[in-house]
């Protein structure tokens, strides 16, 4: 028989999939309370949670100013933002003792990216309309075309892999490693290390994914800048994962 890891929710709606319904819920009420306090009452010295808020959405802003420019980084601040709260609390709740991380589950990870996946297309298509946008994907030589037009579809496809694989492994990893701990000493004597590399943990991989989205929303409306000067989505995950501690 199949173990499974005790969580609050799990003992009310059930293991399995009722399980994994009850978390994405309570994420969505979580990230939902905390738009409704940042809004609640709006001044212009903000204090608490509007004041949080405003440096996250400013942080958002300036992360996408380095990859698409100012007027895209504003325009697609909703959808990056909002993907980067319900992914940041996500991996954190599963932190927590009795609670599972959503994005520990690939059917919370795969409609994430497959979201990110259509909505770039669809913004390239409507920015450069059809023939321009797919024309881009038959390689700078006419005739290099029917080699290039399958591996650009191979290589859109794969990002869809890449997005949600990569965050579902690595938090996945994570709470293994949590209920392994756990299994091994007292939560009262779990060191404070671990959990502070859980934690930091779920805010890089909460960074990957918005700074992916914002690399592949570049190369969608700005094809020809984004091929001069961007940097491939391996390379930027790289220098990423080198600037840190």
């Amino acid at each position: 028989m199949e173990q499974t890891i005790f969580t609050f929710l799990g003992s009310i709606f059930g293991h399995g999939a009722g399980q994994v319904v009850a978390h994405v819920l309570l994420v969505a009420i979580i990230v939902i309370v905390m738009a409704r306090l940042a809004t609640k009452h709006l001044s212009v010295v903000p204090k608490g949670m509007q004041n949080v808020m405003e440096l996250y959405l400013q942080g958002v802003i300036a992360m996408g100013r380095d990859v698409v420019g100012e007027k895209y980084a504003r325009k697609y601040l909703p959808l990056v933002a909002t993907i980067g709260l319900f992914v940041f609390v996500s991996n954190v709740i599963g932190i927590i003792p009795g609670f599972e991380s959503p994005t520990a589950n690939i059917n919370v990870t795969l409609p994430l990216a497959l979201l990110v996946f259509f909505y770039y297309n669809y913004e390239g298509i409507k920015k450069n309309g059809v023939v321009n946008y797919f024309k881009h994907f038959m390689g700078p030589v006419p005739a290099l075309a029917p080699l290039m037009f399958p591996i650009e579809i191979v290589s859109h496809l794969s990002r869809i892999i890449s997005l949600a694989f990569r965050l579902f492994g690595n938090i996945k990893g994570d709470d293994l490693f949590l209920w392994v701990l756990l299994m091994l000493v007292p939560w009262a004597l779990v060191p404070v290390v671990p959990l502070a590399m859980l934690a930091f943990m779920a805010v890089l991989q909460t960074f990957i994914f918005m700074i992916l989205t914002y690399v592949y929303l570049a190369g969608a409306v700005l094809m020809d800048e984004h091929e001069e000067h961007a940097k491939p989505e391996e390379e930027i995950v790289e220098d990423v994962a080198k600037a840190l501690p």
